[in-house]
Parts: structure tokens; C-alpha cells; sequence
């Protein structure tokens, strides 16, 4: 091959690639699959052919390979060690002879072939190229065009690419026609056979949040951090935000000046009212702001349960509540804290039965009066467990308690404990709960029971739960996730000491 054709090689794919977008190696290499694959065809589909194209000067090198062995089993892609000494002395087994081959001459047929070679080639390192692009914004927002409309979804224009906004990825009463030009969050990107599928949303809370971003050099700059956002699109929407350096106001930083700032956001959002509200490491604190602008009485929170009841005056409990309980809902997504609201009535109701249960659980276990049984319940006690568990200490330092009433309670206590123990440990097994589940260390007695109602009887059936189904049986406010799959997989130990 002359080094001007050479040359015409290299110019042709830089031509090519630059074209497509694509690093002009992969356009080399596909020429050199096409080469190989016509060479291939004329001197035997066999064989073991190889094409390389000099990077600098363009010349096409072709040659068959044959692997050095000791023993050949295929002929067209072998060579006996002695054979290949003849040619090379230094031959050694794994290495390969290399024999050249004259270039081929490119036919209609086989220049067809190569053209089809080199655009399957091009197209999927264009698809890659579109992807890793792609994948690299995910989660930025991009200005599009909208193209057409395909049964109720738009097929937008993003630049090289065209994506998908689903209807139900729309803002509610949004309707837009071929050239519109919109703003869209990309969503997410997956690689497809026909290039990459790329989704994209108007109704994410991070399109919220990434045009708070664009508006607010602040948080741009990393002096405001918004911490967490919930969205009723169309609606309504919160935003949490916080300052890192104190002399920042941060929800008057998003306001901006006379509202520019939200006004610009609400206006992108269709008129998507936002609340800005400051975040507070203390999450009672932020519970309270995220209600605004219900006044909250008082906020009783069960971090380990994940939820928080916030108790309001009667006539700020619709404000709370909000229109079809969208202000609490929004609050439960920006706190991710289950929130229940109550009148400060029903709360004060609420308590009076809870203590009433607790004292007469009291009096009923521990066989004592009411007086007692009313001590241990105004004393926090919620259970006859916790009076066992108790230290003697504790229990005499009760107003109206000295040692000796301590004591017998403490001791009564115990035996209501072992008593209640025995009873359901007897219900288990009647409902048929086997000895290694019933030893199985880790579960409460109560537990136990539960797991025996559910068809749950042996250790084998227990470790054959997942975490989410045990949490789903025995409550998911009564077990976390990580202890829920601890428990299961000490209940598997058996099965790798069997193995």
C-alpha cells in the first residue's frame, strides 16, 4: 500500500470521528475489523487473520497468526514448537508465527461489507460515547425542545440526543407543542441497542432543587445548602435550607430581593407555591419550622419508631393539617419523620387512657392497689418488664417507696415476668412452635408468640424470612431493618455448620 493511500486512511477516519463525536481510534479500529474480516473471507474463515493500521503513516499490515504448542489439535490456528523453530530460532510455546499476507484488493462485494463493518462499528461507540455523556449529567438540569408528542408522552430534544418526558413526569394542567422550549431534570439514563434511553422529569424534588441552584449564588457557591425537599407538584412544595457560615440568612438568600429569587422558581413550576424553611439540627426544632405556619403546642418524638406526634391548639389543627393533609404530608417528607398531629384535647385525652391502661396493668400483674399502681405509671414505668429490669436503688428513691416496699415489688415483678414467660412459651407450643425456635436467643416472649400466629415454627422457618418480612410480621415499628436482618442471619449459622 503507497503512503498516500496510507494517508487517505487517517484522514478519512479523523474525518469520520470527528463527524461523530468519537475518538478517531475507535474508527481505526474499526477499519481494521473490516479489513480483517474481507481478508479473512478470501483466504479462509479458518484462519487466524490479523489487520493493523499504522497510526502515523497509514499502511495496512496483514498477517496470519498461528500459536506455537507442543501438540496441535487445529492446524489453521497452530504450530508444533519444532516447525516454528525452522523460521525462528527463538520461538518459544504460546508465542505466535506471524505470516504476512499481501493486501487485498476490495471488490463491490467486500467494500459493501467493509462500509457495514465500520457503521455497526462507529454507531456503538457513538451509543457509548451519547451514554457515558449522558450519564455523567445525571441529575443536572438541561434546556430541551419538544419535538413530538407519542400517546400523551414528549419526546424532547436535548442536544444529540432525544429523551423522554412522561406525562406523569409533567407538572398537572402542563401542556406544551412541537418547538416549545422547556427546562427538564434528567432523570435517569439506561443503555439501549438503539443508543441511550434518557428520562426526564419536571415533577422530581430535585428539579426543585437544582433551579434553587441556578437562582441562588449562595448555594451555588456553597454558603446555603438546601438539605432536603418535598413537592406536591404543581401544588405546593417545602424546601429545607441551611447556612454554613452564621452570617448568612439563608431562607432570605432563596427569597431574594422583594421574592426575585422563589418568584423565578415558582414562576418555572407553574405557579407551584414553595415554603423555604430553615433546618435546625435539633429535630424538634425543624419539625415546628416545617409546620409553619400552623403554631405547634408540643412536640413528642420516638426517633427509633421514625415518628413524631406534634400536638396544636383546636383552632390551629386544620392549619397543621393543611388542605387534604397536604402541610403535614409535606412536613413528613422534609423531616422524613412519620407526623401525626393532635388537638391539645385529644392529646390530654389520649394520656389519661394510657396512664389508666399502664396503673391498671400494675395493679392486675403485681397485685397491688391503686396507689401504687398509679405511682409506678406517673413514675414513667410502661410495662411490668421495665419495673424487673429496674435497679432496687431506683425503685426506693420513688416518693411514698422505702426498701422494703422496693423490694417485694421488684421480686413481684420477677415472677409476674417469669409467669407471663411460661404462659405464652406454653401458647407457642401449642400452636405447634418447636424447641430450637423456642430457645432461639434474641427474640421476646411476645415476639415468639407473634412469630407462632404467623404460621412461623421452626428455626428454619424463621431463617428463611428476609429482613423486610420479619419486620412486616412482627411490626416494622417494633424492629429495625439491621436488626431485623441480624436476627436472621444468626438464625442461618446452623445451616454453614451443617455444611
Amino acid at each position: 500500500m503507497s503512503a498516500t493511500l496510507g494517508r487517505e486512511i487517517l484522514q478519512i477516519a479523523d474525518a469520520v470521528a470527528r463527524e461523530k463525536g468519537i475518538d478517531c481510534e475507535e474508527v481505526v479500529k474499526a477499519m481494521e475489523e473490516a479489513i480483517q474480516k474481507i481478508a479473512r473471507t478470501k483466504y479462509g474463515l479458518e484462519n487466524d487473520i490479523r489487520a493493523y493500521i499504522d497510526r502515523i503513516s497509514g499502511v495496512v499490515n496483514l498477517g496470519m497468526y498461528q500459536e506455537i504448542v507442543d501438540e496441535v489439535t487445529e492446524p489453521s490456528l497452530q504450530i508444533l514448537l519444532a516447525d516454528a523453530k525452522k523460521s525462528d530460532p527463538e520461538a518459544e510455546v504460546g508465542g505466535f508465527v506471524i505470516t504476512e499476507l499481501p493486501p487485498v484488493q476490495f471488490g463491490r462485494i467486500a467494500a459493501q461489507s467493509a462500509r457495514q463493518v465500520i457503521s455497526q462499528r462507529v454507531r456503538g461507540a457513538e451509543r457509548d460515547r451519547q451514554y457515558n455523556e449522558f450519564k455523567s449529567r445525571l441529575g443536572d438540569i438541561a434546556t430541551g425542545i419538544i419535538r413530538r408528542n407519542e400517546y400523551g408522552n414528549y419526546i424532547v430534544d436535548i442536544g444529540k440526543c432525544e429523551a423522554l418526558l412522561r406525562r406523569d413526569e409533567c407538572i398537572a394542567r402542563e401542556n406544551f407543542r412541537p418547538g416549545d422550549k422547556i427546562l427538564v431534570y434528567i432523570m435517569d439514563v439506561r443503555p439501549e441497542p438503539r443508543g441511550p434511553q434518557v428520562f426526564l422529569s419536571r415533577t422530581h424534588p430535585n428539579f426543585m432543587a437544582e433551579l434553587f441552584r441556578q437562582e441562588v449564588p449562595e448555594i451555588s457557591d456553597g454558603l446555603v445548602e438546601i438539605v432536603s425537599v418535598a413537592r406536591d407538584p404543581g401544588s405546593r412544595a417545602k424546601i429545607a435550607v441551611v447556612a454554613r457560615d452564621s452570617s448568612i440568612d439563608p431562607v432570605g438568600s432563596c427569597v431574594g430581593m422583594r421574592g426575585s429569587r422563589v418568584q423565578a422558581v415558582v414562576n418555572e413550576l407553574q405557579g407551584e407555591k414553595v415554603d423555604i424553611v430553615l433546618w435546625s439540627e435539633d429535630l424538634a426544632t425543624f419539625v415546628v419550622n416545617s409546620l409553619a405556619p400552623a403554631e405547634i403546642s408540643k412536640v413528642i418524638i420516638d426517633e427509633d419508631e421514625g415518628k413524631v406526634e406534634v400536638v396544636v391548639p383546636a383552632d390551629q389543627l386544620s392549619l397543621a393539617i393543611g388542605r387534604r393533609g397536604q402541610n403535614v404530608r409535606l412536613a413528613s417528607g422534609l423531616t422524613r419523620m412519620d407526623i401525626s398531629i393532635v388537638t391539645e384535647e385529644d392529646d390530654e385525652k389520649n394520656r389519661a387512657a394510657t396512664f389508666k391502661r399502664r396503673a391498671q396493668d400494675f395493679i392486675e400483674s403485681l397485685d397491688v392497689d391503686e396507689v401504687i399502681g398509679h405511682l409506678l405509671a406517673a413514675e414513667g414505668f410502661t410495662s411490668v418488664e421495665e419495673v424487673a429490669d429496674c435497679d432496687l436503688e431506683d425503685l426506693s428513691s420513688i416518693e411514698g417507696f422505702d426498701e422494703s416496699v422496693a423490694q417485694e415489688l421488684h421480686a413481684r415483678a420477677v415472677v409476674a415476668v417469669k409467669e407471663k414467660k411460661k404462659r405464652i412459651e406454653k401458647e407457642c407450643t401449642d400452636l405447634g412452635m418447636e424447641k430450637d425456635l423456642l430457645s432461639f436467643k434474641g427474640l421476646t416472649s411476645d415476639q415468639r408468640l407473634v412469630l407462632a400466629k404467623g404460621d412461623i415454627k421452626t428455626l428454619d422457618d424463621f431463617a428463611d424470612l428476609a429482613g423486610d418480612e420479619l419486620r412486616e410480621i412482627l411490626g416494622e415499628n417494633k424492629i429495625s431493618l439491621d436488626d431485623a436482618n441480624a436476627l436472621i442471619m444468626k438464625a442461618r449459622e446452623h445451616w454453614f455448620e451443617e455444611k
